[in-house]
């Protein structure tokens, strides 16, 4: 009986690992981030400013803002097909909301040495071939996506200022259905910031990002 139970013991937290193991974009034999080793923020927790390198080449921190009431903040890259889809919308947003106060900030959280196409050349080149009108920052040394608590790309944070510090308002997807903008049914940022904006409280605060898991270095 006690080898049955020891037995059992070993199955059970086999089936744990298998539900916590998925399937990369891409077969390379990255370190792929494990969702349940990284915190990360939470609704209401304040998100402490960053200095990143833009592909214009400048600096750029939440701080420089001084006008914005908050931030759409995107990890996101190059190579990624959820990434891909989404770019025209995230550009939209930026249009949209810019003018209002809450710009978009990309951040591109991967490791190029595990995925070339996700370096910062390639990041230049993405960004003028899209027309993108937001910073698109390099999270060098992978020190800022793990405090966010990214995982995927993309990965929205939308954040308010609040007497001074950026409060962590909505974390998650952009909206459900990243195949398709025709689809769409749920705008989880959008109604996000439109909440903000009328000083109402959001309603969706927290969804599951869909994605491709940040490429880490071993």
């Amino acid at each position: 009986m006690k080898n049955l139970k020891i037995v059992m013991t070993a199955l059970v937290v086999g089936l744990g690992l298998l539900n916590f193991t998925t399937k990369d974009d891409h077969k390379t034999t990255d370190k792929s981030v494990n969702v349940s080793s990284v915190k990360g923020y939470e609704i209401g927790d304040e998100a402490t400013d960053f200095k990143l390198k833009n592909i214009d080449g400048k600096m750029v921190s939440l701080s420089d803002f001084k006008s914005a009431k908050g931030f759409i903040v995107i990890f996101t890259c190059n190579h990624c097909p959820y990434a891909k889809k989404y770019e025209d919308r995230i550009i939209e947003l930026d249009k949209k909301y810019k003018a209002l106060g809450y710009p978009v900030i990309a951040i591109n959280p991967n490791d190029p040495n595990v995925q070339p196409e996700d370096g910062y050349e390639q990041m230049i080149e993405r960004a003028r071939e899209k027309g993108f009108t937001f910073p698109y920052l390099v999270d060098e040394g992978q020190k800022i996506y793990p405090q966010y608590g990214a995982t995927k790309t993309p990965h929205v944070f939308v954040l308010k200022k609040e007497n001074g510090k950026n409060i962590v308002k909505y974390i998650g997807a952009i909206d459900n259905n990243y195949d398709n903008p025709d689809d769409v049914s749920e705008y989880y940022a959008q109604d996000a910031v439109n909440a903000l904006i009328k000083g109402e409280t959001v309603k969706t605060s927290k969804t599951v990002a869909i994605g491709c898991t940040i490429k880490v270095k071993k």
